[in-house]
């Protein structure tokens, strides 16, 4: 399972385009959002970059 903390993904369609970008890495993975927190959970095999990328080229870029 990877983790990311996006400090600006503040509401619900913040939340969709981090499914969405997400979703063009792995669109099997399940997703679990949690907006208050802007922590995202995917479980996936593929590698975090790839998921790191996506969420950057989104204008979502993870904070570690």
């Amino acid at each position: 399972m990877h983790r990311f903390y996006i400090p600006n993904m503040t509401c619900g369609g913040c939340a969709k385009s981090v499914t969405k970008a997400l979703q063009s890495v792995d669109p099997q993975a399940p997703i679990e959002i949690d907006t208050p927190s802007r922590e995202v959970r995917i479980e996936s095999a593929l590698d975090e970059s790839a998921f790191l990328t996506a969420l950057s080229k989104a204008g979502y870029p993870d904070k570690q």
